[in-house]
C-alpha cells in the first residue's frame, strides 16, 4: 500500500487540481481524530470546497487508486468550457483546432503510443492532458 501510494503522490506532483499526501497519526493524534481516522492505513479525500472528508472505500493497487483519482477527483480541462484548463492546455486547444484534416487524429495516435513509454511523471500528465483534449476535439 505505501509503495502505490508513493507512486500515486508522484503521478500527481504536478498537477493543479490534486493533492497527495499522508499523515502520521502517531504524531498528529488530533488531526486524524478531527477526521475519524481509527485504522491504518486510512485513505479520506475532499472534494473541492468540502469541509469534510469522505472516505475512500476502493481498492488499494496503485491502478485502482489512480482511476479513483481520475474519475472522481482531476479537474480535467473541458474543451467546450476552458475556463478549468490551464494556460497551456488552452494554447494546445487554440494550436490543435487550427489543424486541417486527420491531424488531431493523427496526434492522438502518436500520443497513444508513447503513453506506454517510460518518462517523467509531469511529462506523463500533460501526455494524458493532451490525450484528453484531443479527445474532445475528434
Amino acid at each position: 500500500m505505501k509503495q502505490a501510494w508513493e507512486d500515486l503522490g508522484s503521478e500527481y506532483e504536478s498537477s493543479s487540481s490534486v493533492a497527495i499526501g499522508d499523515c502520521d497519526c502517531t504524531q498528529h493524534q488530533s488531526l486524524c481524530s478531527k477526521h475519524g481516522v481509527s485504522g491504518y492505513p486510512t485513505i479520506k479525500y475532499w472534494n473541492a470546497g468540502d469541509k469534510e472528508s469522505k472516505p475512500y472505500q476502493g481498492g488499494r493497487t496503485l491502478d485502482a487508486l489512480k482511476t479513483f483519482v481520475a474519475d472522481n477527483l482531476e479537474v480535467k480541462c473541458d474543451v467546450k468550457d476552458p475556463k478549468g484548463c490551464t494556460e497551456k492546455e488552452v494554447k494546445y486547444i487554440d494550436t490543435m483546432k487550427a489543424k486541417e484534416g486527420d491531424a488531431v487524429k493523427k496526434e492522438l495516435d502518436r500520443l497513444k503510443g508513447m503513453k506506454a513509454g517510460s518518462m517523467k511523471p509531469e511529462l506523463k500528465q500533460w501526455l494524458t492532458q493532451r490525450m484528453s483534449i484531443l479527445e474532445q476535439l475528434k
